[in-house]
């Protein structure tokens, strides 16, 4: 039974997915430390932080608001790691990982919105 945002599936693997952006983006140009690394950071971190945020909502409405938010985020990230990679910072291995980890969790929360709206028929 889930009890907690940290019994989600979900939430588990964009923790995952945080430590990967932190970790590709180490190697990153000094100079881009205030501006894609800390965008990409952003927008990694922000996933499940409003997963979190949401499942501790009391209304499901809300809940559904902010995995719509987690969605942005995602896209974000999507978009920043293309461009990381069109710029040479980040290589093909790497993005293809990134965006197919995105791909997965996009999924992962459509599919929670579906149960969300569901249940609260």
């Amino acid at each position: 039974m889930i009890q907690s945002y940290r019994d989600l599936d979900v939430w588990k693997k964009s923790i995952g997915l945080v430590k990967k952006v932190y970790s590709v983006t180490q190697a990153f140009p000094k100079e881009e430390m205030y501006g894609l690394v800390a965008q990409m950071r952003r927008s990694a971190v922000s996933l499940p932080s409003n997963i979190a945020e949401g499942k501790s909502r009391q209304g499901i409405n809300e809940y559904v608001q902010f995995v719509y938010i987690a969605l942005g985020s995602i896209a974000e990230l999507e978009t920043q790691t293309i461009i990381s990679n069109e710029l040479g910072f980040l290589d093909v291995k790497d993005k293809d990982l990134i965006l197919e980890e995105l791909d997965h969790l996009a999924r992962m929360l459509r599919n929670l919105v579906k149960g969300l709206k569901t249940s609260n028929r």
